[in-house]
């Protein structure tokens, strides 16, 4: 078994203009699909907005760089993630294909050394 990251990347302006029914209805997907693969699941959370973020990048002379936003600016940004474990990757993917993220996508990426 491994464990596996589950990135929800959404479209913020999409979703402010969508109205709260739009988002209630895909809070009770999320709900549908906890329930549906609660096995699986070893964590997850919904994000603040992306104007919450906080960036912090060395300069390169042992100080630090802080700035609000994220790293780049893009139309989709990280909106949430699951942490799941599956027995493989084929396995990860069959569970993140029923993540909820109608105005975006999800990424799946490993846990190196099994987190």
């Amino acid at each position: 078994m491994g464990k596996y990251l589950v990135m929800i990347y959404d479209n913020e302006s999409m979703w402010a203009a969508a109205g709260p029914e739009v988002a209630e209805a895909n809070h009770q997907r999320h709900q549908a699909f906890a329930a549906a693969n609660g096995s699986a699941l070893r964590g997850g959370a919904q994000l603040g907005e992306s104007g919450t973020a906080t960036s912090i990048r060395s300069d390169g002379n042992g100080g630090y760089v802080v700035t609000d936003g994220t790293f780049v600016e893009t139309k989709e940004v990280m909106g949430g993630y699951y942490l799941i474990e599956a027995a493989d990757l084929d396995e990860a993917l069959e569970i993140a294909k029923q993540v909820p993220a109608p105005m975006g996508g999800v990424e799946v990426r490993p846990i190196v050394n099994g987190g």
